[in-house]
């Protein structure tokens, strides 16, 4: 059998971070649904997966939950759902909507009971609530049979630090209850659990990235189980469009704010691109412009571009800093200024931020 395994799809999340940009991030999630059906019915699987959090919440629009419908109905094969931990099968949830019962093909599961079909034993495991200790495979029967044994969790695999209970899964899971596959939802990376060579389990991560700094986000799995024992073949399938990129750069030398600009005006597809650059180090004062050259490209080119110079230091070595300013009161203040930078105390980071933008105040750079 063969069969699409995805996750986390968080239908409804704000993207706040992002600002304006969020429309957009919002529009590629259901845009990365119809990805997953065209890859879905490109690889002509005989059903899909999906291991939880479909929903950022219970609290969205129920116009939109009808949307996430349809979309999954187009599948055209059989569609096993289970709840997650972002939207838990309880009172008021997004699960009570009709849509899930008008659909043929989606099967909404929401018991800890095998589901039998031709050919493969489901095993699902619906989360109830946002957390919990308990390992949510913990039910499955330990046992081998004549038919493909299958898993659908969403928790936490152990060795993933978390600060509160998050559905612990032994890395073994799959294994010890003797399934053949366990479709993993929760973390939005690509990650195979590969045991003593065999890999039975793995998370497919989110179909589209959610935030910086993800790895290998933005897929669905196309998993081929030939026969009952016989290992998966697991194949990501990229369905992800965006672009979620984030620069940490020191400036060390001179040049190296134009060098940083020319990698930046260099990025494929910065329309489909996030952009966050968070630049440390040292700046002599000719180079300000370049600093402000990047922030423009930024808020220009991409579809959300952020610049962090909380870190970004005047040059010590570099008199035109006050040089270069009118004497008087203000040459004054930014020779006081750099003396507490060089001085290294508890106001050099105040005074590095208040010298540069004295200095951009006075050269007639925009803030």
């Amino acid at each position: 059998m063969k069969f699409l395994h995805t996750a986390d799809w968080q239908i409804g999340m704000k993207a706040q971070s992002v600002g304006k940009a969020g429309e957009r991030v919002r529009e590629e999630r259901l845009a990365a649904c119809r990805r997953a059906v065209e890859a879905a019915k490109a690889n002509r699987v005989d059903l899909v997966l999906v291991a939880g959090d479909v929903f950022e919440n219970n609290g969205i629009e129920r116009v939109l939950v009808q949307k996430v419908a349809d979309i999954m109905a187009e599948f055209g094969v059989p569609v096993y759902i289970i709840p997650g931990n972002h939207d838990p099968l309880m009172p008021g949830s997004v699960w009570e909507h009709p849509a899930w019962k008008s659909s043929r093909n989606l099967y909404l599961l929401l018991e800890e009971a095998p589901l039998n079909r031709d050919g493969f034993v489901l095993y699902p495991c619906p989360v109830r609530e946002k957390n919990s200790d308990r390992n949510p495979t913990a039910w499955i029967p330990a046992e081998r049979g004549e038919i493909i044994r299958i898993g659908l969790a969403h928790g936490t695999v152990e060795g993933i630090h978390q600060e509160e209970p998050d559905y612990p899964i032994p890395r073994d899971a799959a294994r010890r209850a003797g399934l053949d596959y366990l479709a993993l939802g929760h973390w939005h990376s690509y990650t195979p659990y590969p045991q003593g060579g065999d890999c039975l389990m793995a998370y497919s991560g989110t179909h589209e990235a959610t935030k910086f700094g993800e790895r290998d986000s933005g897929n669905v799995l196309i998993v081929d189980i030939p026969n009952p024992g016989a290992l998966p073949k697991i194949i990501p399938v990229r369905t992800g469009a965006l672009n979620w990129i984030k620069m940490e750069e020191e400036l060390r030398a001179g040049g190296d704010p134009g060098r940083l600009r020319k990698r930046i005006e260099s990025l494929d597809e910065p329309a489909k691109t996030l952009l966050d650059v968070n630049i440390g180090g040292f700046l002599i004062a000719e180079e300000r412009s370049e600093i402000d050259h990047i922030e423009q490209i930024l808020c220009s080119r991409f579809i959300s571009g952020h610049l962090d110079t909380s870190r970004l230091r005047p040059s010590p070595e570099d008199d035109n800093w006050v040089n270069n300013l009118p004497l008087g009161v203000i040459r004054e203040t930014a020779r006081r200024l750099q003396e507490l930078i060089r001085a290294e105390g508890e106001s050099a980071e105040v005074a590095a931020r208040a010298l540069m933008e004295l200095y951009a105040i006075n050269k007639g750079v925009p803030q």
